[in-house]
C-alpha cells in the first residue's frame, strides 16, 4: 500500500466511524448530556463537522501555497456561538462525509513529495501535509470515544 493510500483510507473511514457511533440515536438522546459537564452527542458531531472544513482548508493551503500561515480555532467559542442544538444530525454527517471524499480525491492526485509540504500553524508551529492529515484522521477517533461514553451513560448499546 502506498503512503498516500495508507493515509487516505483511514481518513475516509472516519466518516463511517462517526456515522456508526451515532446510529440509532433519537433526537432526545443526541441532545442529552448524560455525562456532567460534557457536550451532548450532537454537540460533539457539530464540533467535528465544523472542524472538517478547517482541516480541509489547512491541507489545501499547504498543497497550493508555499509555507502558508494556518490559524487555530477555539472549539469552545464555536460551540457557544454556532447553534449546535439547532442543527440536524444527517446534514452534519453528510458534510463530514462529503468534505472527506473531496479531500481524498485531491490527495490521491499528489506526488509523494507533496506530503512533506509545510504550513505554519500559529499555535503548533510547522506542520507537514502528512501531519495535518494525521491530525484530521485522529480527530474523529478521539471524539468517538466520548460518544461511546454518552451512549453507555444513556443505557444504549455501543
Amino acid at each position: 500500500m502506498s503512503t498516500s493510500s495508507a493515509l487516505i483510507e483511514p481518513y475516509l473511514a472516519g466518516a463511517r466511524t462517526l456515522r456508526q457511533a451515532v446510529a440509532g440515536m433519537t433526537r432526545e438522546q443526541l441532545l442529552a448530556r448524560p455525562v456532567a459537564g460534557k457536550w451532548s452527542t450532537l454537540e460533539v458531531v457539530c464540533h467535528l463537522t465544523d472542524f472538517e472544513p478547517i482541516y480541509g482548508d489547512r491541507m489545501k493551503r499547504v498543497i497550493a501555497e508555499d509555507r502558508p500561515s494556518i490559524l487555530g480555532a477555539d472549539e469552545q467559542r464555536f460551540a457557544a456561538a454556532l447553534a449546535y442544538h439547532e442543527r440536524e444530525l444527517e446534514e452534519e454527517l453528510a458534510i463530514v462525509d462529503r468534505t472527506r471524499q473531496q479531500m481524498a480525491r485531491i490527495l490521491r492526485t499528489l506526488p509523494a513529495s507533496a506530503w512533506e509540504r509545510v504550513g505554519v500553524h500559529n499555535e503548533a508551529g510547522p506542520l507537514t501535509l502528512k501531519d495535518l492529515m494525521t491530525r484530521a484522521t485522529n480527530h474523529i477517533g478521539h471524539h468517538v470515544k466520548f460518544i461511546a461514553e454518552k451512549r453507555k451513560a444513556l443505557g444504549l448499546k455501543t
